[in-house]
Order: structure tokens, then sequence, then C-alpha cells
């Protein structure tokens, strides 16, 4: 089976945290997750995340420790998905990429329509942040 090593952000600021939606035009559009991509040969998952978000938000992050992974099997691929603990070292947030960006509380997931392989994740959020 080939995985892909796929990595996200998860972002605080105060009691709310960062999700984003996903362009109309890729697979699972405008499903909400987190930032984040693959990660590419050479690169560590944290050098990966850091990239990432420079592309897709022009923002600089901090990358702490891991908050949990999964592995969840797509129809076209199974992702390996590692979530990282970051903050916004420098810059603000842009839609680079994405349809659109919320800063959302714990409360507030069932009101968004996630990827099926951030469920696990969130329902730990929840679990965690209540």
């Amino acid at each position: 089976m080939n995985i892909t090593e796929v990595v996200a952000a998860l972002i605080w600021q105060g009691d709310k945290f960062m999700i984003c939606q996903r362009p109309a035009h890729k697979a699972r559009g405008l499903l909400w997750e987190f930032v984040g991509g693959k990660v590419e040969p050479g690169e560590t998952k944290e050098q990966a995340l850091i990239r990432e978000c420079q592309e897709e938000l022009a923002v600089t992050l901090s990358v702490g420790d891991v908050f949990m992974d999964v592995i969840h099997e797509y129809p076209d691929l199974t992702v390996h998905l590692t979530l990282f603990n970051a903050t916004i070292a420098e810059g603000e947030p842009k839609k680079l990429e994405h349809n659109d960006i919320q800063w959302i509380a714990p409360s507030e997931i069932p009101n968004y329509e996630f990827c099926p392989a951030d469920k696990e994740i969130l329902a730990r959020i929840c679990e965690v942040y209540r």
C-alpha cells in the first residue's frame, strides 16, 4: 500500500483554532481542513509544514509537538496525516490557495463539513479542549 505522508497545523489564537476551506476545483473541494500538505522527498515533516504554510497562508510557523496522527484511506489515496501544534511566528494569514479561512471554537466544529481524515482529530480536540 502506497501511503502519502501529509502534515497539518493545529494553530490556536486564544480559544479558537484555524480551519481552511479547500478550493472548489480540488479533490474534496469546499470541505474544511487544517492547513498543510504533502511532505516532499528530503524534507522533515516540520520543514514541510513550514513550507506549506508559507505557500498557502504567507505566514511563518513555529512548529511544536505532535498533537496526533491518523491514517485514512480515501478512494484515490491513503494518507498518514500528522497534525502538529503550531503558532504563527510572523505574518497575517492570507487566502493564497484556500476558498476561506475561519477561526472556530471546538464547540463550533459541528457547523462545518470537514475532510473525512480530520474526523478523529476533531473528536480528540473536543475531548481535550472542552
